[in-house]
């Protein structure tokens, strides 16, 4: 996608075109294959990035509660990414990698998602439940991510920048509800 700004590839593998669907998606996802998603420092996105956050949860066999909630952790950790790491700077990239862990039980789905930014210590981070923070009108996303999340980790990137790892698992219920149901389209 020459001049836009954004790539989609799988694992170093660089794809051409324009329009990715479901089925292309499942072939990568069904091989543990990661999909990433780079793009400039634009909330335009969002919405794209909010749309492969939900196929390739539900290819990763969530549910539509867990779904929805990956949904938002992915999106604020995206708007964090722009706001935050690469203070809007549209020059600067936010990467997002989504990687299926069927490998693991229970499986699920892990998230990375990476800014250019300077990066900051996580441990200061105020807590947003402390009297003084409670009437704030930011300081509530990594919150919100670490509660929505199973697992979350926020670190300097090996590459440079910051980076959040969240990782969402399938509960029994869950694989219990898909083992009856079948992928959407079959």
């Amino acid at each position: 996608m020459a001049g836009s700004g954004f790539t989609i590839f799988a694992t170093g593998d660089q794809l051409s075109g324009t329009s990715y669907g479901y089925n292309f998606l499942l072939g990568f996802m069904s091989r543990a294959k990661t999909v990433c998603l780079e793009f400039h420092s634009s909330y335009e996105i969002l919405d794209f990035v909010q749309v492969a956050s939900d196929h390739l949860g539900r290819l990763a066999g969530l549910d539509d509660e867990a779904l929805h909630w990956v949904g938002v952790a992915v999106r604020e950790s995206v708007i964090n990414a722009i706001k935050h790491g690469n203070a809007g700077d549209e020059g600067k990239y936010v990467r997002v990698e989504f990687t299926p862990l069927n490998s693991h039980t229970p499986s699920g789905i892990a998230i990375r998602v990476r800014d250019e930014g300077a990066g900051f210590d996580p441990d200061k981070i105020p807590d947003p439940l402390a009297p003084e923070n409670m009437l704030k009108s930011s300081g509530r996303g990594i919150f919100i991510i670490r509660n929505f999340m199973d697992e979350m980790v926020l670190q300097r990137a090996p590459e440079g920048g910051m980076e959040v790892v969240m990782v969402k698992r399938v509960t029994a219920t869950q694989t219990d509800s898909d083992s009856r149901s079948s992928l959407p389209g079959e």
